[in-house]
């Protein structure tokens, strides 16, 4: 009887200050309607404490059963610095809340237990805090955990030194990027990975698709959505999905030529177990070559060498008809064989004849480490760094050499020696340029510069091998038809890509009218990207971090500086003989010389490219030279494009 009056005289006059739980009652459907939203909210929130308070006791006493330490009713404090490293401060002060309990008094393998859950970023920078962390974040035990949660179809632990910790960090960081150059959109993308790569050695995009292959020995066919752009052309999306071609590949081949339109057949060379003779018990390991069509994925083509003949590496030089197959053997020797690819697909058996190549049997003292080819030439790197040169016609000659003095139509496979200054570590080779990187980190150019594809700042041809002196120590170099990209690493250890020579198409993004000197371009670089190449439609980048095989390059001492000094820290005009000022005096004159504002503008930004500064000087420079050009025309700066 009591509850009701309240009811009723709650709606009847304003509440009173002293029955505000009696109003509360008497409010009605509507008032409740208006407050059940923070109801709700006030009630999830206490609920979601009260399961957090729950979860922390609940750590606690499992913390406590395993470590076997009890604690107060306070519950137990870990200290958050390593005991190497000093105590905590404000421990004295703190020292009645609670018991303090050292890392190191957890089993070590509980820790480390622990530690594999966290992702491999997360591991890496916990081992940079204290020399303690370091030591169980390094330890194998961590990094099997990681690797079999990363991919648990992989078996065995690899090779090397750290075969765990070296097959982690191959599948955390494997990955292959694309970036089109024609349409609206232009960004980096990320095809599909395949689970079953054991990290990513080796890719080749052809016509419709792309091939990678892993270090397993593994080779990958990834299959490409194709979708029409806007101006009608078929282009490449993205790798929608994927097949294992074969297992067993030691390396694969295409055609050398920059267009994938002429990538029709893959070669693959292989290792496969052949039965034995008859009256023979068990089968031998060989060496092979299989041809695949990278439309279908469908073995067309085998060839099978002698068991006592072991190769390392395959590339292709010559025409469709007289297709040249190089195997390089692993005691740095070169064999050669012919073959018609117009009669791959006809259903019939021949021999062919596997020869001794003239750079091998001329120079037998030199074991040959490492070549490439492309459609007329052919180079090879020694294992003592010397460069060594086969060119079959006469006009890529003529581009390379800048003469036809010491052609031989008649022998073309005569080894021809390039005179450099140190031993070369890696090179690119295009259609008439190629580059070489030394031990020292320096980039050598050579060969045709019509659109300024060797970097020098110029147009003018190169004969023989010529110094990119505002750059060193690139990760990856690589020479298309008329333009060169060089990946290199910032100052701040990120990575950006450098171009030079022709811009059209988009092949530099960011640079439509292409630049003489090396320009960094507008394309997001992955972290750990370690080679790229790029196609008519497409730039690609294959990301993979080794710990075992990266590029270790020397300091170069100064006796074997060439030219110009190299700019130091703390080094003023006096170490400059004069170069400097002479070379600046030159541009000024450059700069006099145009005739509007605007080709002044243009021609800054050239030498700006010229000079030997870092990466993030040429950025500064450039984007306020943008920034004065629009002004000087009456545009208002506005905010910043994406891509700039």
């Amino acid at each position: 009887m009591g509850e009701g009056p309240r009811r009723q005289r709650g709606p009847r006059g304003p509440p009173s200050p002293g029955r505000g739980h009696g109003v509360g009652k008497a409010a009605g459907t509507g008032a409740r309607e208006l407050t059940t939203g923070g109801q709700g909210a006030r009630r999830d929130e206490g609920r979601s404490r009260e399961g957090a308070v729950r979860m922390v006791r609940r750590s606690r006493r499992k913390l406590q059963k395993v470590t076997g330490l009890c604690g107060r009713e306070e519950g137990l404090r870990v200290k958050r610095s390593c005991p190497s490293c000093g105590p905590e401060p404000g421990g004295e002060e703190k020292k009645g809340r609670g018991n303090l309990i050292s890392v190191q008094l957890f089993p070590p393998e509980l820790v480390e237990h622990i530690i594999s859950f966290l992702p491999v970023r997360d591991v890496v920078a916990l081992g940079q805090t204290c020399h303690y962390f370091h030591e169980v974040c390094d330890a194998e035990g961590v990094w099997r955990r990681i690797c079999r949660r990363l991919s648990p179809r992989l078996r065995e632990q690899g090779s090397g030194v750290r075969p765990w910790k070296r097959a982690a960090i191959l599948n955390y960081t494997k990955g292959l990027y694309f970036q089109a150059f024609g349409g609206r959109r232009r960004c980096l993308s990320k095809s599909v990975a395949p689970l079953l790569a054991h990290g990513y050695r080796r890719f080749l995009p052809t016509k419709d698709h792309v091939f990678i292959l892993d270090y397993a020995g593994t080779l990958f066919f990834l299959k490409n959505a194709l979708v029409s752009s806007t101006l009608g052309q078929i282009q490449w999306k993205r790798a929608c999905r994927y097949v294992v071609l074969c297992r067993g590949a030691k390396d694969f081949a295409s055609d050398p030529r920059c267009d994938t339109v002429y990538r029709k057949y893959l070669y693959v060379l292989a290792t496969r177990e052949q039965p034995g003779v008859v009256g023979t018990t068990g089968s031998r390991a060989c060496d092979c070559v299989e041809v695949y069509l990278q439309s279908s994925g469908q073995r067309v083509f085998k060839m099978t060498f002698h068991h006592s003949m072991s190769f390392k590496q395959i590339v292709l030089v010559g025409q469709e008809t007289q297709r040249a197959l190089l195997l390089l053997t692993e005691e740095g020797k070169i064999y050669s064989l012919v073959v018609n690819e117009t009669q791959l697909d006809q259903p019939r058996s021949y021999t062919v004849q596997l020869a001794l190549r003239k750079v091998s049997r001329c120079l037998p003292h030199l074991r040959v480490a490492c070549m490439a080819s492309n459609q007329s030439s052919t180079l090879y790197i020694t294992d003592q760094g010397g460069v060594y040169f086969e060119v079959h016609t006469p006009g890529v000659y003529r581009d390379l050499f800048g003469t036809l003095q010491a052609f031989d139509p008649l022998d073309q496979q005569m080894p021809l020696a390039l005179s450099l200054p140190a031993k070369i570590l890696f090179c690119a080779l295009g259609y008439n340029h190629l580059g070489l990187v030394d031990e020292f980190g320096r980039i050598f150019m050579q060969g045709n510069n019509r659109y300024g594809q060797l970097g020098t700042g110029d147009k003018m041809d190169r004969g023989e091998p010529t110094q990119v002196r505002y750059l060193r120590r690139p990760i990856a170099l690589w020479c298309g038809l008329n333009h060169s990209l060089v990946l290199s690493r910032g100052s701040d250890f990120s990575k950006e890509l450098l171009g030079c020579g022709c811009g059209a198409g988009g092949r530099l993004p960011g640079w439509p009218k292409g630049s003489a000197s090396f320009v960094k371009l507008h394309v997001k670089v992955p972290l750990c990207a370690c080679s790229l190449c790029a196609t008519r439609e497409c730039l690609y980048m294959l990301s993979s971090h080794d710990i075992e095989h990266q590029p270790t390059y020397r300091d170069l001492p100064a006796s074997r500086v060439v030219g110009t000094p190299e700019p130091s820290l703390g080094a003023g005009a006096s170490q400059d003989p004069g170069g400097a000022a002479r070379a600046c005096e030159e541009y000024l004159s450059q700069i006099h010389s145009c005739p509007t504002l605007q080709d002044r503008m243009e021609k800054m930004k050239e030498i700006v490219g010229w000079m030997p500064l870092m990466a993030a000087q040429k950025d500064f420079f450039w984007e306020a030279l943008d920034m004065l050009q629009r002004a000087a025309a009456g545009v208002g700066p506005g905010p910043p494009t994406p891509e700039s």
